[in-house]
Formats: C-alpha cells, structure tokens, sequence
C-alpha cells in the first residue's frame, strides 16, 4: 500500500515537460506507459507526450501500486462534448476486465457533456459535480482527495463532488440500473485507472500525478 509517509519521502521526482508540483509524484511519465497496464477493448496511445483514448469500453490502470490517502491530479482534454472517459479509484484488486472497477471502486467523471451526478467532476451516480469544465479543446485540472471514505473533487480550481462512502452498506443489493456501480462500501485503498470509454469519444491527458495530503 502506497501510503503518506511513503509518498512523502518519493516526491521531490519531477518529469520534465509535467506540470506536477514539487510533492507530486508524476504516474504517466509522458513518454510510454510505464506502470501501467490496460484491459478491455479499445487501448490508449502516448504520442508528443501526451496519453490519448481510442475505442473501448477499457481500462488503463497503474498496476505498480495501490493509493491510500492522497490527492489524484489530472489534466485533460476531450476532443468535443460527448467525449467520455473517468479516473477511477479505490480499485480494489487487480482489474481482470474493465467492469470490476465500476462495481469495486469509484469513478470520477470525465464527461463534459454530462449532468449532475453524471457529469465531469462527479462521483459517478453518487455525488453530483457543482463545476463547469472548460470548453472542448481546452485544458482542464480534475483534483480528487482521498481521505478515508471520504472522496472530494475540484475542477480548475472550483468545489466539485463531495461523498462520504459511509452511507453504502454491505446489504445494498445490486446496482441501481443498467450499467451502474454497486452501492456497497469501497476499501480504504486501491488501484487507480483511467477509462476509454467507446470508439467516438476522445480525451487527452497530459498529466497524472499524486501527491500527500497537506499536513494540518
């Protein structure tokens, strides 16, 4: 398990060309992808530095490590409103296929064309997103903070999504509809992943990155 003090004592690494701060520590190293492993249809491919989505439905996750506590930085882009992707979190295990991180972990929303708990900046189905991403074309910074079970989000600097996953209990049952994640709880810790959703939708990232809570 990744945990602070570990982070802490990782993160003076900066990858040229990355927009990550000084206690950050950057996951796609711009050049190939490193770390991590994809599965499901579709793939993602680095070109000029920067990690692109192409097909799907598939999952791209960051296989060295699981992420306890800590703040999940990414900075993209979507090719036109309908562009659809998301990073999940709290992964439980190991991904055989796409699908389990819907049912065992978190998706934040990358959809910019979405709405409430289902657009960019939500906890999908879960917490509904406060912010408006730029326009297509346009970089965007999507802030996620893990603490315990509570998961926060900002985009470009605005509040977002706030959930506390202390409402979902074990005895939840199946999803609510077709598609949808379980409402039972999450680990503490987990796996990280970013989707490529289906064949019309486009999103670049440039930069995925972690960095430790702020002592307070």
């Amino acid at each position: 398990m990744l945990t602070v003090a570990s982070l802490a004592l990782g993160f003076a690494l900066l990858i040229p060309g990355q927009d990550a701060s000084a206690d950050s520590k950057a996951l796609f190293n711009g050049k190939d992808l490193d770390g991590w492993k994809h599965v499901g249809p579709g793939k993602f491919v680095v070109e000029d530095g920067l990690l692109r989505t192409e097909g799907g439905m598939g999952l791209l996750y960051y296989e060295k490590e699981k992420l306890g506590d800590c703040v999940i930085k990414v900075v993209y882009k979507t090719k036109d409103r309908r562009s659809n992707s998301g990073l999940y979190i709290r992964i439980a295990e190991a991904p055989a296929e796409p699908w389990y991180a819907v049912h065992h972990g978190f998706e934040v929303q990358i959809a910019d064309g979405g709405h409430g708990s289902r657009g960019t900046g939500s906890i999908y189905t879960f917490a509904e997103s406060a912010a408006k991403p730029a326009e297509p074309g346009e970089w965007n910074t999507l802030e996620v903070t893990l603490k315990g079970t509570r998961v926060t989000t900002t985009l470009n600097g605005q509040p977002a999504a706030d959930f506390d996953s202390t409402t979902l209990k074990a005895d939840a049952g199946d999803k609510t509809g077709p598609g949808d994640p379980a409402r039972t709880p999450r680990e503490p810790s987990g796996y990280i992943g970013l989707q490529n959703h289906d064949d019309g939708s486009v999103v670049t990232f440039k930069e995925v990155s972690v960095r430790p809570l702020a002592a307070k």
